[in-house]
């Protein structure tokens, strides 16, 4: 269970984006554990994590959102917010005329151009509106269709059955049991689960488990776990397992990843 509820990311009506206007920062603090229940902004939400980690639940999907990662978040698109480790976030509102992504989800790598031009505006105060604020503002939108995807994905069903065994592992993704145990668990056969696994997510049993496992990485790393126990929390049979399924889903190692830049 979450230890508070609260609206994360909600801007109060002063900090909304407009014409003249149209990219705001948002700074917020957040605790671990802390949750927020689905809701959605009438702008464009672009929330980069400084520090921490936080997990977004959206679109029948869920998305793991590292420190210099940032998820884009389009006006109206219902959505959850668990932080998983305390965060320093930094919330851009976008003015939805002036969208920068053709999708309405979006996992990217926050560049240094893109951190440092939101920390100057972020400096500038919200009702400047003065011609560097603008130029800023501009620089921001230019830059962030330019940043590199970085998904951490992992897909949510919509059975009821798949429901209660996704959210078990999705809160002890290191758990060994095996489809037939979560059968039994969740009352129906284990054939029937590996069906509705295809059917709904279009992976196995195992290859969600993998995702889920390779997403809850990113905390441990994040904090400076050393890749060894991370992949012992996580189930996997040696450091050299985990930093090869690791490599093989997201393109680079663990340790390239989660580089934090200067």
């Amino acid at each position: 269970m979450p230890a508070a509820s609260r609206h994360v990311g909600v801007a109060p009506s002063r900090e909304e984006p407009t014409d003249t206007r149209p990219v705001t920062v948002v700074a917020r603090e957040l605790d671990a554990a802390e949750f927020t229940g689905a809701h959605a902004h009438t702008w464009g939400q672009f929330t980069y994590a400084l520090e921490g980690v936080l997990r977004v639940s959206a679109a029948n999907s869920s998305w793991i959102v590292p420190p210099l990662r940032a998820i884009w978040i389009e006006a109206g698109t219902m959505h959850e917010v668990t932080v998983l480790e305390a965060a320093s976030m930094r919330l851009l509102c976008v003015d939805m005329a002036r969208s920068p992504f053709a999708r309405n989800l979006e996992v990217v790598e926050v560049s240094p151009l893109l951190r440092e031009s939101i920390e100057a505006l972020e400096q500038m105060g919200f009702g400047d509106e003065s011609p560097r604020s603008r130029l800023l503002s501009e620089l921001i939108l230019d830059e962030l269709p330019r940043s590199a995807t970085r998904p951490i994905r992992v897909p949510l069903p919509s059975d009821k059955r798949l429901k209660t065994l996704c959210a078990s592992l999705l809160n002890e993704p290191g758990s060994p049991q095996t489809l037939e145990h979560w059968a039994r668990q969740v009352g129906a056969s284990e054939r029937t689960l590996a069906r509705l696994f295809e059917r709904e997510l279009g992976l196995s049993f195992s290859q969600w488990r993998q995702q889920v496992r390779l997403a809850h990485a990113a905390p441990l790393i994040a904090r400076g776990v050393p890749l060894s126990q991370v992949a012992d929390q996580l189930g996997y049979a040696s450091q050299s397992a985990f930093s090869a399924m690791f490599k093989k889903t997201f393109g680079s190692t663990p340790t390239a990843f989660f580089h934090k830049r200067a």
